[in-house]
C-alpha cells in the first residue's frame, strides 16, 4: 500500500533548453525505494529535480507526486528571519499553515466561529504530530551536528554552512512519503553523513537523490536512476553496481554490432558474387538477410571521465617537504593552535574536519598563502607548491573576456600551444570550448581547469582544498587515481570517502580538541577515534 502512496510518476516528460534536448518523452515510475539520480555534470540531473518539485517547467509531460513530499531547498535567504526550529517544522505545510492561523485566531477576539475553526485546527495539528514537532525538529538538528544554543536563533544569526544543515532537516521532517535530494551530503562534515546515511536507511517511502559523493550513494542505494541516452534507465543495486551492469549492456550491443556488421560483409560477398547467376532465390534470401541484420543505432553516451594524470616532479622537494613549528592562526577566535608537523616527501594527506574547525586555514597557511600568527613553516628544499583553492575566484578571475586558452598557456611560462590543447582535452574542453571565457565556465569547468594547470605547470606538492566540491563521480574517481599515482605529496582537505580511500594514506583530523595526526588510511582513523570517544 505504502508504495502506492510514496511513488513518483513522470509521464512523457520532455525538456530542451536552448538547441538542447535533456530529456525526450521520458515516462519513468519511482517506486518505494532509495534511488540515486546520476549523470554527469550538464546531464539534467538537477533540473529534473526541479521539475518533479515543480520550481521549473518541463518542456512537456506531467508528474504526479504523492501528498508528503519532503524536498532541501537551496535558498537560505527566505528562512533568514525564522527561528532554527520553526525552519525546521515549517517542512510539514499543513502543520505549519494550522500552527500559523491557530496563533493568529488566538489574538482574535473569541466567538463560536473562531472557536470551531480553532477545534478544526488542534485536530490537524493532532494528526500530524504537531504537540511533538519541535522534540521531533530536535532530533534532526542533533543529528545534523547542531548544538542546542542554536535551535531559538534566527537563521541569519549562525553560519552558513550550518544553515544548510537546516533546510536538510526541514526537507527530512513530518514523516513525508518521498524525499528529494539535490546533494544534501555538500555542507556536512563525516559525523552528519554517517547519521544522515542512517537516517535514510530507516526511511520508508520514495528517496531521489542527487549526489557527487559515491561512497553515500553505494551506502544508501537500492536503486540508480540514471540519465543518459536522453532518457532514464534503471538499473537495481548501488552505484559500483550500475557500472557494473551498464558497461556490460553497452559491450554486448557493441559486439553484437560487431558480429551483425561481420555477417553482413559476408552475406554482401555472396550477393555482389552472385547477384547476376542463376542463384536469384539465393540471393534474394541473402538481400532479405541483410536487411534483417541491420546494426542497431547505439546512441552515444554522455558519460565523459577527464584524464588526471600529475606529471612525476622534474625537480622532487627535500625529503622533508614541509615543517610546520607551533603554528597558530586566529581571526576573532583562535583557529590554528600550536600545531606541529613534519610532512615527508611522497606522503599523501588527507585533511578532515567538521566545517569551521580550519582546513582551509591550515591547508592556505601551509601553501604559504597565509602566515602564521606565531610559530615557524619551513619550507623544504626546492618545494614547488602547487594549490587549488576551495573558491575558485581566487585564481580565476570570472569578469574578464580572457578564454580558458588563454588563462591555461598564462600558467607556464615556455608552452607550446598543443601541449596546452592537449591538457584542456584531457579536461574534456574539446573544440570550442577551449576558448569558452572564464565567465561562461560552470563549476565543474572551473575545478577541471584548474586541476589542468597542476597538470601543465607540474609541481612537486600539490594542496588541494575541496577540490571534488563541483566534479562529478567519474571526475573525482579520476582524480582519486591521479592523486594514487603522483610522485610528488599530496594534501588535500575533502569530506568525500570516496577520494579519500583512493589516495590517503595519512590523516590531518580538525577536531574540538586540536589536530589528530593519524599514519593510516581513514577508516583506520576513524574506528580508532570511535573507541577513544567510548572510553
Amino acid at each position: 500500500m505504502l508504495s502506492c502512496l510514496a511513488m513518483i510518476t513522470l509521464e512523457k516528460i520532455s525538456k530542451r533548453v536552448g538547441a538542447r534536448t535533456l530529456f525526450e518523452d521520458v515516462s519513468f515510475t519511482f517506486d518505494e525505494g532509495r534511488y540515486g539520480l546520476t549523470g554527469p555534470n550538464g546531464s539534467g540531473k538537477s533540473t529534473l529535480l526541479k521539475i518533479i518539485m515543480g520550481t521549473e517547467p518541463a518542456t512537456s509531460g506531467i508528474v504526479t507526486l504523492p501528498k508528503k513530499v519532503g524536498f532541501l531547498k537551496q535558498r537560505i535567504e527566505d528562512f533568514r528571519e525564522f527561528s532554527v526550529i520553526d525552519t525546521v517544522i515549517m517542512g510539514n505545510s499543513r502543520l505549519w499553515s494550522a500552527l500559523q492561523e491557530r496563533d493568529k485566531l488566538y489574538e482574535a477576539e473569541m466567538t463560536d466561529a473562531i472557536g470551531m475553526r480553532l477545534g478544526e485546527l488542534e485536530e490537524i495539528i493532532a494528526e500530524e504530530d504537531g504537540y511533538s514537532a519541535e522534540s521531533e525538529a530536535e532530533v534532526l538538528l542533533a543529528g545534523m551536528g547542531l548544538p542546542e544554543e542554536f535551535y531559538r536563533k534566527k537563521m541569519h544569526e549562525i553560519p552558513t554552512d550550518r544553515q544548510f544543515r537546516v533546510l536538510l532537516c526541514q526537507a527530512l521532517f513530518g514523516h513525508p512519503q518521498a524525499l528529494l535530494l539535490d546533494e544534501p551530503t555538500n555542507h556536512l562534515d563525516l559525523e552528519s553523513i554517517s547519521w544522515l546515511e542512517e537516517f535514510l536507511h530507516n526511511f520508508t517511502g520514495t528517496l531521489v537523490v542527487v549526489s557527487h559523493d559515491r561512497h553515500f550513494l553505494n551506502s544508501i542505494c537500492t536503486h540508480i536512476a540514471d540519465i543518459d541516452y536522453e532518457t532514464i534507465i534503471t538499473y537495481p543495486g548501488n552505484y559500483d553496481a550500475m557500472l557494473v551492469t551498464k558497461t556490460a549492456v553497452r559491450s554486448r550491443a557493441e559486439d553484437e554490432n560487431k558480429a551483425k556488421e561481420k555477417k553482413i560483409s559476408q552475406l554482401k560477398e555472396f550477393v555482389a558474387k552472385f547477384g547476376a547467376g542463376t542463384r536469384a532465390s539465393q540471393v534474394q534470401s541473402r538481400i532479405r538477410e541483410i536487411n534483417r541484420l541491420q546494426p542497431l543505432e547505439l546512441k552515444k553516451s554522455n558519460i565523459q571521465r577527464p584524464y588526471i594524470r600529475f606529471p612525476n616532479p622534474e625537480k622532487p622537494s627535500g625529503q622533508i617537504a614541509l615543517k610546520a613549528d607551533g603554528i597558530c592562526k586566529g581571526y576573532e577566535r583562535p583557529v590554528i593552535e600550536r600545531f606541529s608537523c613534519e610532512i615527508q616527501r611522497g606522503e599523501k594527506i588527507a585533511v578532515i574536519g567538521n566545517n569551521g574547525r580550519g582546513k582551509t586555514t591550515l591547508l592556505k597557511l601551509l601553501a604559504g598563502h597565509l602566515q602564521p600568527d606565531k610559530g615557524k613553516l619551513i619550507l623544504g628544499h626546492g618545494l614547488d607548491v602547487g594549490y587549488f583553492p576551495q573558491n575558485h575566484g581566487e585564481v580565476l578571475n570570472k569578469h574578464t573576456k580572457e578564454s580558458a586558452f588563454d588563462w591555461l598557456k598564462g600558467k607556464k611560462e615556455i608552452v607550446f600551444d598543443q601541449d596546452v590543447r592537449g591538457v584542456l582535452g584531457k579536461m574534456l574542453f574539446g573544440g570550442d570550448d577551449a576558448f569558452k571565457p572564464l565567465s561562461a565556465l560552470s563549476g565543474g569547468e572551473a575545478a577541471r581547469l584548474i586541476v589542468g594547470s597542476l597538470i601543465l605547470t607540474g609541481p612537486n606538492t600539490l594542496i588541494l582544498d575541496e577540490p571534488n566540491n563541483h566534479l562529478d563521480l567519474e571526475a573525482v574517481s579520476a582524480l582519486a587515481w591521479g592523486l594514487e599515482d603522483f610522485k610528488g605529496t599530496a594534501i588535500v582537505a575533502t569530506h568525500d570517502r570516496e577520494l579519500i580511500n583512493g589516495f590517503a594514506t595519512k590523516i590531518f583530523a580538525l577536531e574540538e580538541d586540536g589536530i589528530h595526526i593519524h599514519a593510516g588510511p581513514l577508516e583506520e582513523y576513524l574506528e580508532k577515534r570511535k573507541t577513544a570517544l567510548k572510553k
